[in-house]
Order: structure tokens, then sequence, then C-alpha cells
């Protein structure tokens, strides 16, 4: 369509008006549209087209008036309504032109000429000031089944069905569905002002950063919604900052799972002060990233301030070295934390025995994860209290010390340990029965018995 600009009276000035002309001249159909209203005028009764409606389906409301802007009309006085209805505005676009069945580019010169044809009566009949049409009234959408609708046909994409049958619940399952940035964008605009979903569940869904922010975005507004799982949707650094910034406004969100997201330590450095601020969040799972050495000194710094968190995963991630020390550092100094993964990284000896030193001054600690952290004996010794830390290779000898750390330990609130996968022998079963008279509820599980072990000299 051609559209030319024009202004819409003699007596206000308004520049709001365009023009709509079809390219096919057997249409004749014209149609004015005023920014400030929102609406669309034909510029007769009787031309309301179908293709004027598919064209102008993301507007509000399709006016039966002329051609004059609605607002200005409505703000003018009696004395300048008859004034106009009298001359008529001298930029005004001669209806007969259409009519007529002039040639478009005559259509097109006069609309944009502002031609001021042959004068035209108008009466107040003409200009529909009622800005509710009766029967198109929109209904409240508490929901946002609607806006929803609305929102895939703005980004081009078909609508969720298994979204629209669970609006109403209280936990929407989406995992798996293929929704991809643009369908993730979408479903966030109905969960901005939804009261019924309290969890929700997108894992899987490869929303990627731009559909990672979208869900940020939403859940800064949404006051409802308590538990959300992104995980397998590769959010990537640019996500990761994204959900750092709504962690700061976010007053309601109590768990979060952002497993598998292709986090960096980059990633690691927007959570981090997020973490610090955000004191309602309790579960946060950051396993299956990327986070390596600089994360364990941000996140450790994090924990260290950190009053929120209960439990914390940092599984499959490549947090070794300094980054390993620093981070156990940041669990001695949180009194918080109930449970701590932090399996398949690459802890070490040193790490071991920052731990070991940490779980010296955390007293609330009641699970603690370091499964695969390629701990050596020593290692072992030094680590005092862990509760799950199999196939490790610290052997029989790392497994009779912890054990014996513990019998030495009289104030140790020890319940269970899990050396699975390791065989320990006669001396540790001798030495379990000693420990197991001092703390009936400690439980302990090994890889089974295998010959004698002489304890080596201190």
């Amino acid at each position: 369509m051609h559209a030319a600009q024009t202004q819409c009276t003699d007596f206000i000035s308004c520049t709001n008006i365009f023009w709509m002309v079809p390219k096919k001249k057997e249409d004749k159909l014209e149609i004015c549209f005023c920014r400030k209203e929102g609406y669309l005028y034909p510029l007769k009764k009787n031309h309301i087209h179908s293709e004027s409606k598919s064209w102008f389906m993301g507007r509000r409301r399709l006016r039966r008036s002329c051609c004059r802007c609605l607002l200005c009309w409505r703000t003018m006085t009696q004395e300048e309504k008859k004034a106009l209805s009298q001359t008529g505005p001298k930029d005004q676009p001669d209806v007969s032109v259409l009519d007529g069945g002039e040639k478009e580019e005559d259509e097109e010169e006069e609309t944009e000429g502002g031609g001021g044809g042959g004068e035209r009566v108008a009466s107040d009949e003409d200009y529909d000031t009622d800005l509710e049409l009766r029967g198109e009234e929109e209904e409240y959408d508490p929901t946002g089944r609607t806006c929803y609708m609305r929102a895939c046909k703005k980004f081009l994409v078909a609508p969720a069905s298994h979204f629209l049958q669970h609006i109403n619940n209280s936990q929407l399952d989406m995992m798996h569905r293929g929704l991809g940035p643009q369908g993730t964008k979408a479903l966030a605009v109905p969960l901005v002002t939804n009261t019924s979903i309290l969890r929700l569940d997108l894992r899987d869904n490869w929303m990627e950063e731009m559909g990672g922010a979208a869900i940020a975005e939403m859940l800064k507004e949404n006051c409802y919604i308590t538990d959300v799982d992104l995980s397998d949707n590769n959010l990537g650094d640019y996500g990761a900052r994204a959900v750092a910034s709504m962690l700061k406004e976010n007053s309601t969100l109590v768990r979060l799972s952002l497993s598998g997201n292709h986090f960096t330590d980059q990633s690691a450095e927007h959570l981090g002060p997020a973490l610090v601020t955000n004191a309602k969040l309790q579960h946060l799972d950051l396993s299956y990233n990327a986070l390596g050495e600089r994360t364990g000194q941000t996140l450790g710094d994090a924990l260290s301030e950190n009053t929120g968190l209960r439990s914390l995963s940092l599984a499959w991630n490549c947090i070794r070295g300094r980054g390993a020390v620093l981070l156990a550092n940041g669990l001695g100094g949180n009194i918080f934390l109930r449970t701590v993964d932090l399996s398949f990284n690459g802890f070490g000896k040193e790490g071991a025995i920052a731990l070991g030193q940490a779980l010296k001054e955390n007293n609330v600690l009641e699970e603690l994860n370091v499964s695969n952290n390629r701990i050596p004996p020593e290692g072992a010794i030094r680590l005092a209290t862990g509760l799950k830390i199999g196939r490790n290779p610290i052997q029989t000898t790392g497994c009779y010390g912890i054990l014996k750390s513990i019998q030495e330990n009289p104030d140790s609130a020890m319940e269970a340990l899990d050396f699975s996968d390791i065989t320990v022998n006669q001396d540790f079963d001798d030495l379990y029965t000693a420990v197991k008279e001092m703390f009936p509820v400690l439980r302990v599980n090994h890889g089974g018995r295998i010959g004698t072990f002489r304890k080596a000299k201190a």
C-alpha cells in the first residue's frame, strides 16, 4: 500500500494521519490512521474491506468514521465543527477521485498533494466518538491467553497448544517442546501477568540467549512464579547476564536450575554479585557447565556473603587448583548452606585440604558430595568429614583416616559416609565397630572387604 502524510483539519495541527491507498485499483479503498488514538478510519462507511482488516490486524480497532482525525474532532468546539463542515479541511483528499475510478497514479498524487477538491458537507453522525464499539469489547483475560495469540502472530510462531491447555494450572511443564528463541519470547508475554503458574519447567527448548533474556525480563515482573527450570537451553554468557540482572530484582523465586547452559567464568562474574544481593533464592543448580578456576574465586566470595541459599550444585564443571581452594574457603564462611554438590570437578589434594579446613569452621553443612575429584589418600585424610567421596583413589588408607577423625571428634554430627566402590579391610571394620558405639546413627557404605591392613606409623 501507498502511504502519504497529511494534516487532518484547518484548526488543529495534527501530523499523525496517514492515508492508506491500495495498489489494486478495483478495491477503491482509502483509510486513514491516527497514531494518537491508535485507530483506523475508512474514508467511507461502506469501505470496511477484508484486505484492510488483515493489513491492520495489529491495530486495536477498525472504525467506521470518515477520514478526519477523531482525536482532533472531539477536541473542537461546536463553532469549529460547524465551520469545518461547511468548508472542509484544505488538506482533505477529494473522495470523488476514488469513486470516479481514476488511475492509481492520480490517487497517489492527490493524496500526497493534499488536493482540496470540492466541498464536502459532514455531520456529527459521520464522526463516531464512541471509543468502544458495541459487541467488540475485549474481556479481561488474567491468564494472558489473548495476548499470547497476538504475540505468536508478531513473532511468527505457532501457538503451543500444551501451554493454552495448562495456562490455568499451578505447574506448567514445557520441556522438550522445541520453542526456540522466538517461541520463548512469545511465551514470556502472557507469563508477565499470569497469576496461576507457580512452577515453570522449560528444560531443553534451545531458547538460546535471546529466549533466556525474555524469560529473565518476565521474571522481573511476575511475582507468583517460585520455581523455574531453564536447564539445557544454551543460554550462554549473555543469558547468564540477563538471569543475574533478574536475580537482583526478583524477590519471589526460590528454586532456579541453570544446568547445561554453557556458562563460563564470565557468566560467574555476573552471577556472583547477584547472589550477594538476592536473599530469597534457596536452591541453585549450576551443574554441567564450563565453570573454571575464576569461578571458584567469584563464587567463593559470593557464598561467604550469601544468606539465602540452602543447596548449591556445581557438579560436572572445571573448578580446580586455586579456584577450588577459594571456593572451599567461601563455603567455610557460609552458615546457611545445607547441601553442596561438588562432584566431577578437579579439587585434588589442595582442594580437599581446603575443604577439610572449611568443614572445621562450618557446623551447619549436612551433605557434601565430592565424588570424582581426583582426591589422593593424603587429601582424604585431611578432608576429615565428607559425606560422599566414593570413586576417588583414596584407597583403604584414606577411608580409615576419615573414620578415625570422626572418632576423635566427639561433637561430630556425621550421619553417613559413602565409600562406594572402595574396598576396605578388617582393621577398617574393627574401627567402624568402635565408632558405631560412639555414634549409633552413623552409617558407612563401602565396596566390600579384603585382606588385612597394617596401619602406617605416625
